[in-house]
């Protein structure tokens, strides 16, 4: 998730975010995330679409044991945390400013025998890729990463970096504005896209995709 502060916002439907922890239950885990709005802004509140993409994994709806799975702009690591627990193998990656933060929230939250099977990581997407290796994941998460169209390009080009032919990306998005639609178009130009789940009561869109075949007629 970008970083970008935010001033208090009186509006109750964003008093959540303003709270210095948010608290959830998954894998038959009580988990308290902390939350830190003034200093880090959207990186640092857990965001309803990071909620959804844990429900939905939580229904068991992707293979996660012993799989190798990334996350991008993981905030406060919510998903990847719920991913660990439910037997994968985690790189948990945010940008260089949030990771203390980041690594705080995996360390108080994992039980320790589990710390081994989870990897906190900086990744600016579309720079220094070459620190991990081309399609050496089979999972790729992320919620709530769409919105600042500026980041597009790179963050479609480090997708493609990531991924082999048989990788998977899940994406949880809420879709604000036509740009978000717009980064689907362009998602769709290297991927197979489908939307597999919809959360009508946080309007939270979860799509599914892999890449498209290599054309060899060219």
């Amino acid at each position: 998730m970008a970083l970008v502060p935010y001033v208090d916002n009186s509006f109750p439907v964003l008093s959540k975010l303003h709270n210095s922890s948010a608290q959830f239950r998954f894998a038959n885990r009580d988990l308290r995330l902390a939350q830190d709005w003034k200093k880090l802004g959207v990186a640092a509140v857990v965001w309803d679409a990071a909620v959804v993409m844990c429900i939905y994994l939580e229904m068991g709806k992707v293979e996660l044991k012993e799989k190798e799975v990334i996350e991008l702009g993981a905030g406060t690591g919510l998903v990847g945390i719920v991913a660990a627990l439910l037997g994968a193998k985690v790189t948990i990656t945010d940008r260089q400013p949030a990771l203390d933060f980041l690594s705080a929230n995996v360390k108080a939250n994992l039980p320790s025998d589990s710390h081994e099977s989870v990897v906190v990581s900086e990744l600016t997407w579309g720079e220094g890729l070459e620190r991990y290796p081309a399609g050496g994941f089979e999972l790729v998460l992320g919620a709530d990463i769409v919105y600042l169209e500026d980041t597009f390009v790179s963050l479609l080009e480090t997708l493609e970096h990531l991924c082999s032919d048989t990788s998977v990306v899940l994406l949880a998005c809420k879709i604000r504005y036509k740009r978000d639609t717009n980064f689907l178009s362009m998602l769709k130009q290297r991927f197979t896209v489908e939307e597999v789940h919809y959360d009508k009561q946080r309007d939270i869109h979860l799509y599914k995709s892999w890449k498209l075949p290599t054309r060899t007629d060219l």
